[in-house]
């Protein structure tokens, strides 16, 4: 039988999915608290916030949420970032994370627009300029 904790942190989760326009999946181990705190701050200013999910309930909500993709998202050790912002300025923000703090932080994959990223397209699309920059760049090129 569920507890009622149980019940609102899949509700809770559900809600997350529902309103993301990226999920991140990352393996955290071996993350310190003061990392994991820089970390859900520099996501913060994107617009996103980091999570560290129990599998099963993270599955329920996912089923709930009726995004049939996202189990992909689950494996061992998970922490999710959902973002509600821009997806490429919160892919950048936890690339420069990972590569500044040397941290144990692994990206594993990704949920974007109901296609699977591997963690190489995320860091590709990380390195990517910003949208703003490359609609100029494109309207430079038109006029």
């Amino acid at each position: 039988m569920p507890t009622e904790g149980k019940r609102q942190a899949v509700s809770k989760l559900t809600e997350l999915i529902q309103a993301s326009t990226i999920s991140i999946a990352t393996d955290f181990r071996g993350l310190d608290v003061p990392l994991l705190t820089e970390l859900r701050q520099r996501l913060r200013d994107q617009g996103a916030t980091y999570r560290v999910v129990k599998n099963r309930l993270a599955l329920l909500a996912a089923q709930q949420a009726g995004v049939t993709e996202f189990p992909q998202l689950l494996s061992e050790s998970t922490g999710i970032v959902f973002g509600q912002g821009d997806s490429q300025a919160i892919v950048k923000a936890l690339n420069d994370f990972v590569q500044s703090s040397r941290s144990s932080l692994i990206i594993r994959n990704g949920l974007m627009d109901g296609a699977i990223l591997s963690g190489q397209q995320l860091v590709v699309l990380a390195s990517l300029p910003p949208k703003n920059e490359l609609i100029s760049k494109l309207m430079g090129q038109l006029q």
